[in-house]
């Protein structure tokens, strides 16, 4: 929304695309309901994840190891949906208040800033799937893929298949991070070492606290932490593609509701994508009102659910290599630079 995006999440440069005045009325009026303004679902969420995230752990020895993980598993995967919500700017206005509620290491691998301030790049829809601009991004460039070693090329392949993303995207995903984390303190990134320093600094308190009640660190790392990111891939895989046009990019997933619960409904993620200040409980009901122009505008990229991903790609690999049109773009945009012409961007995204 234009006045929420920018508003609501003062950190973001973001802007709504409505299908229709009418759409926008009927948001409008939403907003205006108390459950809205009051944000009650999402307060709701934050209460229940802390408090049975905590609850696990307590009452870990009474659980038992099967039973505690799996619940500290789901708790985890869900509290990194609700810090996506937070970056959005819910459930307050107040940019400082929603980080208090994600800065906890749970997720463990990533500060809740590195994750912030790269999700908001991601949402320059224009850029979506852009090699080197998007970083969410699984494509490359042909120059990148040219000078990747075989092996590195065939890791990626099977990073590309659903079985692959979920077992070893999640120690890629460590990887980066962590090569981005030793940049920032090899170049002396002031703010990036203050974030990274306070997020271990937490993560060991966290960690020690957790010790006392039988998890060891290792345990929670290997058996809790890291399947918890690896759940994560489920809503990651294929979320985006390369599309001429950017709504096109952004799919939209008919999932089941506990997938959807989990994630938020970000499964509607092209819905996310042109209202990205809408708070997650109106995700489902703005898509469903509009189904059929949602579908129009996806360039039916559509999926009925999770279970389609897997039958078709458990073990065959998305074909997400070499961006299909990146390379040629930068040619075309090069050429016009050299002869003088100034070219106009051939395309408005929605949302940014």
């Amino acid at each position: 929304m234009p006045t929420a995006g920018t508003k609501r999440n003062n950190h973001a440069t973001s802007t709504a695309h409505y299908l229709s005045d009418q759409q926008r009325a009927r948001i409008k009026q939403l907003s205006r309901s108390w459950l809205w303004r009051l944000e009650l679902p999402t307060w709701v969420l934050i209460g229940v994840i802390y408090t049975g995230w905590f609850a696990g752990v307590i009452y870990w020895q009474q659980l038992g190891p099967v039973l505690g993980s799996v619940l500290l598993i789901l708790l985890s995967a869900w509290y990194m949906s609700l810090q996506h919500e937070l970056i959005h700017g819910h459930p307050t206005r107040w940019r400082w208040i929603n980080q208090l509620f994600g800065t906890l290491p749970f997720a463990v691998w990533y500060p809740y800033g590195l994750y912030r301030d790269s999700h908001i790049q991601h949402h320059r829809d224009e850029d979506l799937t852009h090699p080197e601009k998007d970083p969410e991004c699984y494509y490359y460039t042909a120059t990148q893929w040219q000078y990747f070693h075989i092996l590195l090329k065939g890791v990626i392949r099977l990073s590309n298949t659903f079985v692959g993303r979920l077992t070893i995207g999640p120690l890629l995903d460590i990887i980066n991070t962590l090569r981005s984390a030793g940049r920032a303190f090899m170049s002396g990134d002031r703010p990036a070492i203050f974030m990274w320093l306070i997020h271990l600094g937490l993560l060991y308190g966290l960690l020690y606290w957790m010790a006392g009640y039988g998890i060891s660190a290792v345990f929670y790392l290997l058996v809790i932490s890291y399947p918890a990111l690896s759940l994560t891939k489920v809503r990651s895989f294929f979320e985006h593609r390369a599309a001429q046009e950017s709504s096109a990019r952004s799919v939209l997933n008919e999932a089941a509701w506990p997938w959807r619960l989990l994630f938020l409904n970000l499964n509607y993620h092209l819905v996310h994508h042109d209202l990205p200040a809408l708070p997650w409980y109106g995700l489902r009901q703005i898509y469903l009102e509009n189904r059929v122009q949602y579908q129009q505008r996806s360039g039916q990229f559509v999926v009925n659910g999770y279970t389609q991903w897997f039958d078709a790609f458990a073990f065959t690999a998305l074909e997400i290599e070499v961006h299909p049109f990146y390379d040629c773009e930068n040619k075309t945009v090069a050429a016009e630079e050299r002869s003088g012409v100034t070219k106009s961007s051939h395309h408005r995204s929605a949302s940014t």
